[in-house]
């Protein structure tokens, strides 16, 4: 197996030559709430084993979110995040609730995932990060990678999740490589990582893999993000080293994911640019990404420098955590949108957006944001693609 792919300094020092890509500017009319009294932000759909989004027989999307009450300091979601479940159809979301049952996960907060429907189309695997423990005195940043089984059924012409068993850790840390989770003196984006797992079946084989975000134990830098692999076994996982390595540039390379197009791997993940090292060339908050004919090695930065695209000059936090699908489009959520002083929360689905990729090149398609045209009750809202 190959030593990890380096993502180094000299690669962001690309960015200085030229001017960054950027996502065009969120409007007012596009930051609509997609269910009363909550606040989203990462999302995921229910994907076939290819990495499509998956539909039901009634044209009917199952995504899931991480979702709070809206709170005062939006940062304090971080500390009660739930696992929902949305359906989408045409131009309608309705929002259907936390997917898991009360006291089912392990965690005291539920964080980023994945979900994957086998062949037939009725069974769900939820691949998902448990954060702390449940019933634990303090709120901890411990994170754990775990899965649940759940049976996709019609109930009254809507799907829903029922029946959620086989919960289990999935992937267990290997101290050889990934630094262990459990600082009590932690802060959001100052923590080591060991969440956010992605599935990904690789078409040249047909294996099993979940990418997932990690901090390296190797690292002499307090920013060693690195993005791991594990490979499925038969019935259980095998973890392996990173095959991505951010020493000395980043602490966080966050929600990483893979898709083939065009006979190429793309690796995505995506950070912000207040978890770069500041003792090193810095990049805006963005969607990264890498290239190579081989998931295992050989990756090279898009656009010379990693950068696909950045949230815009004058709105440099208003999307997060964007995330890709094979046929190019990309989800995000409204982080602080707007611009100017003081903190906007969107907290509601972004605009989505459309990729143009070629070999190492990556760009943002003509016309690539697809607006928002929320409507109806509080309940339902409409999102175009």
């Amino acid at each position: 197996m190959n030593a990890p792919t380096l993502w180094t300094r000299a690669h962001l020092d690309a960015l200085a030559a030229r001017s960054c890509p950027t996502a065009p500017v969120i409007a007012a009319g596009e930051v609509v709430p997609v269910a009363a009294g909550i606040g989203v932000w990462d999302a995921w759909p229910v994907q076939t084993l290819d990495g499509a989004i998956h539909r039901t027989k009634d044209g009917f999307e199952l995504w899931l979110a991480l979702a709070t009450p809206l709170f005062d300091d939006p940062d304090q979601r971080h500390d009660h995040a739930r696992i929902h479940l949305f359906r989408r159809r045409g131009d309608e979301w309705q929002h259907a609730g936390p997917a898991m049952p009360d006291g089912f996960s392990p965690g005291s907060r539920e964080w980023s995932g994945s979900a994957v429907i086998d062949a037939a189309g009725r069974e769900v695997t939820l691949f998902f990060t448990a954060a702390g423990r449940r019933g634990e005195a303090a709120t901890s940043f411990e994170q754990r990678l775990f899965a649940a089984e759940v049976s996709l059924i019609d109930d009254d012409g809507a799907p829903v999740l029922t029946g959620w068993r086989d919960l289990r850790e999935v992937v267990e840390r290997d101290p050889a490589f990934y630094m262990q989770t459990i600082d009590p003196a932690g802060t959001i984006g100052k923590i080591k990582g060991f969440r956010d797992p992605a599935f990904f079946r690789d078409p040249a084989d047909g294996a099993a893999y979940l990418l997932f975000t990690g901090s390296d134990a190797t690292a002499r830098s307090d920013y060693n993000g690195v993005i791991g692999i594990a490979r499925a076994k038969g019935a259980a996982w095998q973890i392996l080293p990173p095959i991505i390595t951010a020493n000395h540039v980043n602490n966080e390379l966050e929600r990483p994911h893979v898709i083939h197009h065009a006979g190429l791997y793309y690796l995505f993940w995506v950070t912000q640019r207040h978890v770069f090292d500041p003792e090193g060339p810095t990049g805006p908050t963005g969607l990264y990404g890498m290239v190579s004919d081989d998931l295992f090695g050989n990756w090279q930065p898009l656009n010379g420098s990693g950068l696909v695209f950045a949230n815009p000059d004058q709105a440099p936090a208003q999307a997060y955590s964007w995330f890709v699908f094979p046929d190019l489009s990309v989800t995000s959520f409204v982080d602080n949108w707007g611009g100017g002083d003081g903190r906007r929360f969107g907290g509601t689905f972004a605009p989505f957006l459309h990729l143009h990729l070629e070999g190492p090149r990556a760009s943002l398609r003509e016309g690539a944001m697809t607006r928002d045209v929320m409507t109806g009750n509080a309940m339902t809202g409409s999102v175009g693609r």
